[in-house]
């Protein structure tokens, strides 16, 4: 963690003007701890309120996840903060409602083929997570089968088209699409002076690698890593501040809501 004074000058840029200012976060490994069962997973206690706190105060509030857009509107939904499930694909309108990005959503059929045949022929320990855009190869319950997850996964996009990400202890098929936590939160911070993003895992590094580019556009960035003994090095590395697990993350986005 850096030192109390250096924190308070980098938060001090959306202290200072919070109508032009966003504060995105991630949420597994940022907002909720890490479980073996992703379905099980849930955010902090007073999570919620603090996230209805920041969306009255700041001019966007926004949570992006490779959770389903669903999971996060269960289970984080507050007026006016935005959502987006599944890196981007899907989003949550101001209805209340899932909307899957058009494209994504041409690809369905096909995720959904690759989810029907991972729960027929994963390799053992592997537990397969579908999620309608994509499909997850969870092998944290197995570790010695992180190289056939990876085979298998790189197996099948060769056969259906999709491509694979490498994400905490596991391995994900989602749509060839240019659409990542990098173009959400660029999408999101366009045009305002401050940006924050919170994160913890590889998948994280495009929403830093967007905070680079708003910052060269002349936005004040921050980046805010989590530390755990999963997180990637580089995104520490890269990261203005570092937190301890989500208690800190939780921690440091509360200074933002007083």
């Amino acid at each position: 963690m850096a030192s109390p004074d250096r924190v308070a000058a980098l938060l001090e840029p959306f202290a200072r003007r919070p109508e032009r200012a966003a504060v995105v976060t991630d949420f597994d490994g940022t907002l909720a701890p890490i479980v073996e069962d992703p379905a099980a997973a849930r955010p902090l206690a007073g999570v919620r309120d603090l996230l209805r706190r920041l969306a009255a105060r700041f001019a966007r509030v926004g949570v992006v996840s490779g959770r389903p857009a669903a999971f996060l509107l269960d289970h984080l939904g507050v007026d006016g903060l935005t959502l987006r499930g599944i890196y981007g694909l899907e989003s949550v309108d101001g209805h209340g409602r899932v909307v899957a990005n058009a494209d994504a959503a041409a690809w369905a059929s096909v995720v959904a083929t690759v989810a029907d045949r991972g729960r027929v022929d994963a390799p053992p320990g592997v537990m397969v997570e579908p999620k309608g855009l994509s499909v997850t190869l969870h092998y944290r319950g197995a570790p010695n089968a992180e190289d056939d997850a990876r085979a298998w996964a790189e197996a099948e996009a060769a056969r259906s088209g999709l491509v694979v990400h490498a994400a905490r202890r596991s391995y994900e098929l989602r749509p060839p699409l240019s659409l990542d936590k990098g173009t959400v939160v660029e999408e999101w911070g366009t045009g305002l002076d401050a940006v924050c993003f919170a994160g913890d895992d590889v998948g994280d590094l495009a929403a830093f690698d967007a905070l680079d580019r708003l910052a060269a556009r002349g936005a004040c960035a921050l980046r805010i890593g989590v530390r755990s003994p999963e997180a990637p090095r580089e995104l520490l590395a890269r990261a203005d501040v570092v937190v301890d697990g989500p208690e800190g993350a939780v921690a440091l986005l509360e200074r933002l809501a007083l």
